[in-house]
Formats: structure tokens, C-alpha cells, sequence
């Protein structure tokens, strides 16, 4: 074990010399212990070999919305992005309090900035799914010495553990801890591009020890470099600051002052150090004021995309099969389609919501907020109806036009909190900014989670056909979808058969973006690069679909019966030639619009 720095890094103390110290900052047992991801939990080695692979990965979900970039162009755009990122990222360290770039923001303005416009709205609407692709394949992943055995001491101490990182994809990084079967090892996981912000702000290590329940003065932060980890520790307060030695620790971009109070060669030091530390007497200290945990400085989904007044359709475009270019005046450009009611009819189903209930009283238990599964699932209903009427609101209020959509974020600490809280009990009822931190920092799982639970899906008749048909015809499909997880969705149109034939996908959660705002066709339109007044916007729900298709210009609206407005209402409306969200057609099943994309196909739509 060796304690010597390279230039710009400040020599610190090795774990001997930190514990065989009368009194040291690692003399005293830490209430929770906070690792970074890699470097500390998982050693990590970079892929270059799988490029070409991400480059055809990449190549083949642009070819789905017509956009053809051969694959050995797409790898050098998309090297040059990773260039680009690990400067902005180095760039960032230097700041104060730096935020997250978003998963839209990486893959618009780094990958896909040299590409056409249409595709870069192509993966920006894919952005999260991309990111957690190229995260999972472009490194290497092997659990750190020391772990498992650090891992077992915490748990036998009761000190809880919790994990603070600077991420791109935080999704891919709870797969790998659940791949290694370490996932439930963490009562808490704090990544950054789930919370907004990177380190070194100080606010992803306050957020993690709001979450257990203490405060970052009563926990030991564990990193891997000293512009990142270092620095944020110091600037959190926390009791100790340990390095184990990776890839980049002796190495930082820049000088830098802070040190650590141990720097260890891998993270077996840390469990003689954990071991050695003297427990001391439950704190008395009230946990974080709501004021003290960190507020996101910018959206959770990122700025919003500004609605332009008049849609201009850039880039490749969607390419016409020879069968059928002949006849391209009489196809729709792009078929727009909404998921719920559309592609797929749901029910609820009381033993998929009991298993989401039992697995969230579990995570919450072991964060220390104890719960049993029949209360979450008495909570959920109060959540439900909080979020309908959250809905409504901001729709009434917004009369048709800028509609935001709820964040997980917002969703979670304001909807959630309370009726958790309350069935919590106790100091948390009172003050429950711990669990309101907890329910941040988890949000976004949580709400993949939630979105899986809440029914369960069946295919309508005639889906498949049609967008088969449409594929066959070289007529480009876009997803456009109200939801509160588009990633739920793609899991859903993959689990079925038929994500592979969606060339665009547009989810408001994603967006930011809820309809009737126009914003929502209109970035499925530009994606696709199709002209609106030959496009067809399928939907079921008058008032949103048809309101936001009109409203970005959409040539032919069809309202479909079996989703979530009634057979009379829709007979009423489609009979009402003055009312605004009159559809030009209403049909039965999926498979009569085949009469609207195939001309000479027997038409079954009046």
C-alpha cells in the first residue's frame, strides 16, 4: 500500500497511518457510509472495441425513422461526442455547483450535434435508452476487492450504505448492482443524472445523508478522483474522506488543495477502517431542515424545447419504398399514434400493484422509514387521485397551449410524501424531510417502477398489421404519449413485438411537455422530417388528441373507439362539424385505418 500523489494531487495518509491515529476523523464509526460507483464499488475498464457495435446500435434506431447514416460516418459523430463530454465534464469540475447535462441535452447537443435535425430529434426522444446502451457497453464492470466484505460489516454494524455518483445513465448503474446481486446492499442511490446535479456540488452527498437520516458531518464519503469526490466531500462537511486508487486519482485535470483523510490502493482498507471505528452514541441532532436539501437548479426534464411558430422539418427525412414512391401524393407522411387506448388497452391488476406496494416497503424499510406493504398500497389511491387532479389543473390552467407535465421528481416528493409520511408515523410525520430527500433521490426508478404496476397491458387487434403495413410502405410512425414513464412504454411496444417498427418516439414525461400542446406532435413531426398536413394522428381521447394534433397543423385526425371516452361522446363529437375537437374520422379497431395509409386497400373509415 503506498501513499504518494502525482503532481496536482496532495499526498494523504494511507488507512494504516488514518487508523493507527488517537484521534482521527476515521476514529469514529460513521452513521452511513457513502461510495462513489466506480472506482470505489466497481473497477472499470473502457471498451473501445464495441464502438462499431454502439455506432450500428445507433444507426439502426435512425433507420427506423428513415434517417440512413452509414455506420462507420455514425462512429466517428459519436466518438466525437465522447471527446466532447469528457471535457465538459473535466469543465465542470471546476464549478461551484454544477448541474447534470439531461439524457435529451447529451444526445442532441454532444452525439447527434453534427447530424441532421430530424435525427437529432430521433435520439433525443430515444436518449435515455441510448445512454444506458452505451453505458452498459462501452466499459467493463468487476466488483472491487473489498467489497463484498465491506458490504457484510456495514450490515452487521448497522451502518447504512449509500451511494453517490456522478452518472449518465443511473438506469444502467442500478442493473449492474442488481446484475452482481449488490442492489440491495444500498438503502439509498444517488446519481446524478437523476437528481440534476453533478459533483462536486456538495448537494448529492447532503441529499444522500438526508435520505438515511443523518446529516454529511456523521458520514464518511469514499471516491475515487480529488476534483470530484474530494472537493465535494470537503464542501458537504462530512466527517472523513477516503480515496481508493483508480484509474484517474493521481491524475486530476487540475490542481487541486483538498485532501483526503485516506487514500487506500483498493477498498479492502476500508474494511479494517470500518472495523477500528469506535461506535458512538446515537446522535441528537435533528436531521436536514427541507431547506437544507438541495433544490434542483434546472428542470428535472431540462429546458424545454421552445415551441416554434412554424414548424420547419429538417434533415434525411423518411425514405419511400419503390413499390410505392410512385404513389407518394397519396400516402401520409408519418402516422402519430397514442400508446394508452391506441396500441394498447389496460386494466388494472391488484396483484401487480400489491408486488410494486411490498417492493417499495421494503426499500423504504430499509432506509429506515418502516412500512408494510398494506400501507403503501392504503397510500397509492391518495396518490393516484392527487395526480388526476394535478392533471386537470394544469390543463385548465394552461387552456390548451404550453402544458407542462408532471417530473418524477415532482411527482414523488410533493404527491407521494405526504400520504407516506403520514403512514409512517412519528418524527417523520412531523418533519419528514428525510423521506422526502429518500423519494428524490429514488424517483426516477420509482417511477419505472410505478408506471409497470399501475395495469397491465394488452395489444389492440390490427396494431401489428398496420404498423407492419406502414413499415412496408415506407411510411415513418411516431409514439406520441401522456405518460408518466415513456420507458415503461418501450418496454411495453418491445415486450409485444413491435418497438422495432416505431421510428420516433415522444413521451411527455421526456418532454416536458403534456398534450393538448402542440409541442408534442410537433417534435414527433420534426423527427420524423414530415410534412403535417399530409400526416394521420391517431388517438382516443378528443380533447388532448385531437386538440394537439390540430394545433401543430396535423392533416387528419382519427379518434379510436375501446379507449377511454365513451362510443356516445365520440358519436356526438364526430357529428358536431363546428366543435374544435371534432376528429375527421372515428373507427372501430386499429385495423380499419388501414383504408387511410393503403389508398388501395377497401377503406373501412367514413
Amino acid at each position: 500500500m503506498t501513499d504518494t500523489s502525482a503532481a496536482g494531487a496532495p499526498s494523504a495518509p494511507s488507512a494504516l497511518a488514518a487508523s493507527s491515529l488517537a484521534v482521527s476523523a476515521l476514529a469514529v464509526r460513521p452513521e452511513a457510509l457513502l461510495l462513489d460507483f466506480g472506482g470505489v464499488i466497481f473497477q472499470t475498464r473502457k471498451r473501445p472495441e464495441e464502438w462499431p457495435g454502439v455506432a450500428a446500435y445507433v444507426a439502426e434506431h435512425l433507420a427506423r425513422a428513415g434517417h440512413r447514416i452509414a455506420t462507420e460516418d455514425l462512429e466517428s459523430v459519436l466518438r466525437g461526442g465522447n471527446t466532447a463530454l469528457k471535457s465538459w465534464k473535466n469543465a465542470q469540475s471546476r464549478r461551484l455547483e454544477p448541474t447534470e447535462l439531461t439524457h435529451r441535452e447529451i444526445w442532441r447537443d454532444f452525439y447527434g450535434s453534427p447530424l441532421p435535425a430530424a435525427a437529432r430529434e430521433v435520439l433525443a426522444g430515444s436518449a435515455g435508452l441510448l445512454q444506458h446502451h452505451l453505458t452498459a457497453t462501452l466499459a467493463e464492470h468487476t466488483v472491487r476487492p473489498g467489497i463484498p466484505e465491506l458490504l457484510d460489516l456495514a450490515r452487521d454494524l448497522g451502518v447504512p450504505l449509500g451511494i453517490v455518483s456522478n452518472a449518465h445513465s443511473g438506469r444502467a448503474h442500478r442493473a449492474l448492482l442488481d446484475e452482481h446481486g449488490l442492489g440491495d446492499a444500498f438503502a439509498v442511490q444517488v446519481y446524478s443524472d437523476e437528481v440534476g446535479i453533478r459533483k462536486p456540488h456538495p448537494g448529492m452527498i447532503e441529499l444522500a445523508a438526508a435520505a438515511l437520516g443523518t446529516a454529511p458531518e456523521r458520514c464518511w464519503y469514499v471516491g475515487d478522483t480529488y476534483d470530484r469526490d474530494v472537493v465535494a466531500g470537503r464542501r458537504a462537511g462530512v466527517g472523513a474522506v477516503v480515496l481508493t486508487r483508480h484509474h484517474h486519482t493521481d491524475n486530476p485535470p487540475f490542481p487541486v488543495a483538498e485532501r483526503a483523510d485516506a487514500v487506500l490502493d483498493t477498498p479492502k482498507g476500508l474494511v479494517e477502517l470500518l472495523r477500528a471505528a469506535e461506535p458512538v452514541a446515537p446522535s441528537s441532532a435533528p436531521p436536514m431542515a427541507p431547506s437544507a436539501t438541495p433544490s434542483l437548479a434546472v428542470p428535472e426534464n431540462g429546458p424545454a424545447p421552445t415551441s416554434p411558430s412554424s414548424p420547419k422539418f429538417l434533415g434525411s427525412g423518411p425514405a419511400q419504398s419503390e413499390e410505392t414512391s410512385g404513389s407518394k401524393e397519396r400516402l401520409p407522411s408519418a402516422l402519430l399514434l397514442d400508446h394508452g387506448g391506441v396500441l394498447h388497452v389496460s386494466v388494472p391488476d391488484d396483484a401487480v400493484r400489491l408486488a410494486f406496494a411490498a417492493g417499495l416497503a421494503d426499500r423504504l424499510t430499509r432506509a429506515g422509514y418502516p412500512l408494510t406493504a398494506d400501507q403503501v398500497s392504503d397510500a397509492m389511491p391518495e396518490v393516484r387521485a392527487a395526480h388526476k387532479d394535478w392533471k386537470n389543473r394544469s390543463e385548465a390552467d394552461a387552456a390548451g397551449a404550453d402544458v407542462p407535465e408532471i417530473d418524477a421528481r415532482t411527482f414523488w416528493t410533493q404527491l407521494a410524501l405526504d400520504p407516506l409520511a403520514r403512514r409512517v408515523g412519528g418524527a417523520v410525520a412531523e418533519d419528514p424531510s428525510g423521506l422526502r430527500a429518500w423519494l428524490r433521490a429514488e424517483a426516477h426508478d420509482l417511477m419505472a417502477r410505478y408506471a409497470r404496476a399501475k395495469s397491465v397491458p394488452t395489444l389492440r387487434p390490427g396494431v401489428r398489421d398496420l404498423l407492419e403495413a406502414a413499415h412496408a410502405h415506407g411510411v415513418p410512425v411516431a409514439v406520441v404519449s401522456n405518460t408518466v414513464n415513456g420507458r415503461a412504454v418501450r418496454e411495453e411496444l418491445d415486450a409485444d413485438g413491435i418497438g422495432h417498427l416505431v421510428g420516433a418516439h415522444v413521451y411527455s414525461d421526456e418532454l416536458g411537455h403534456r398534450k393538448p400542446d402542440r409541442l408534442m406532435p410537433a417534435t414527433a413531426l420534426r423527427a420524423l422530417g414530415a410534412d403535417p398536413a399530409t400526416a394521420v394522428f391517431v388517438g382516443d381521447k378528443p380533447q388532448r388528441d385531437v386538440l394537439a394534433a390540430r394545433a401543430a397543423g396535423v392533416g387528419v385526425t382519427v379518434l379510436v373507439r375501446g379507449g377511454s371516452t365513451p362510443d356516445d361522446v365520440l358519436d356526438a363529437l364526430h357529428a358536431d362539424v363546428g366543435h374544435p375537437a371534432r376528429p375527421d374520422h372515428v373507427i372501430d379497431e386499429m385495423g380499419d385505418l388501414l383504408g387511410l395509409l393503403l389508398p388501395a386497400a377497401p377503406s373501412a373509415v367514413p
